[in-house]
């Protein structure tokens, strides 16, 4: 699946990458037939005259072969990081969550596609306690942007995260965006072992201390948007992201900024 989805993003580079071959292969090629002519105008002095001619030609065919090697060689790289990546975001997209606090059927965190766009906060239980006080002035902006947090507590200690009344950010429960809003820390992960083998993978790959607390954001595709350590920023997502809903909608859905 990620193969295939690299292929639609860059759907030129394999058309590329033969090219670069086969310039290599006709400047290999080149090359042989020069050195083939080298070699006796060096060892015969009535055909020295035309060596010169020979050995520039020679060169120009070796630049040629290194030049689309490097090309080649710089294409492939780039095709095994984006296809690490979309591999990476598979496998996120195959974790396990569940909406609320019932007991009901856990869905895959991919099924939120084109739905809502998640930010994930890792860390101990008062690092995600915290930010969930910092989010709760932009609740209902939040909710107009169809922002999801998944919280996960690394050390066990899940805080309860329960909206008492209307607060600073005005939530009630008069209208559709107050009861969005009272549901944007209500999904909880499950089979954890398997959320915190990814988040340890993300951090090796990145160089982020083991223990450190970080978030995650992710598009409305399920494509990595941002992630840092520290607190998720929830003022600059309100100003980044579009509305999801009103005179916007539509037009703005795909402006959820350039991938990681």
């Amino acid at each position: 699946m990620a193969r295939i989805r690299s292929e639609v993003l860059s759907p030129f580079r394999s058309v590329r990458m033969f090219f670069y071959l086969a310039f290599m292969a006709s400047g290999a090629l080149g090359g042989l037939i020069a050195l083939t002519q080298l070699l006796p105008a060096l060892s015969n002095p009535a055909r020295a005259a035309g060596a010169a001619e020979t050995l520039k030609g020679l060169g120009i065919d070796a630049a040629a072969v290194a030049l689309f090697a490097f090309l080649y060689s710089r294409e492939s790289k780039a095709k095994d990081a984006q296809v690490g990546r979309l591999a990476r975001e598979e496998r996120l997209s195959r974790l396990k969550l569940r909406a609320g606090a019932g007991d009901g059927r856990p869905l895959a965190l991919g099924e939120l596609r084109g739905t809502a766009r998640l930010v994930i906060v890792a860390g101990p239980g008062e690092f995600v306690a915290e930010s969930f006080r910092r989010s709760q002035p932009l609740l209902r902006e939040l909710a107009e942007r169809a922002v999801l947090a998944v919280p996960f507590a690394t050390d066990g200690n899940a805080p309860e995260l329960r909206l008492d009344g209307a607060g600073e950010g005005g939530v009630d429960d008069d209208d559709d965006l107050a009861r969005r809003s009272r549901r944007l820390w209500q999904l909880t992960p499950v089979y954890t072992t398997e959320w915190a083998q990814w988040l340890d993978d993300q951090k090796k790959l990145a160089g982020v201390p083991p223990d450190s607390p970080v978030y995650l954001s992710l598009r409305m595709d399920g494509r990595v948007r941002g992630s840092g350590v520290g607190y998720p920023p929830w003022q600059a997502f309100v100003a980044q992201l579009p509305p999801v809903k009103g005179m916007w909608s539509g037009l703005l859905d795909g402006m959820d900024g350039r991938v990681l």
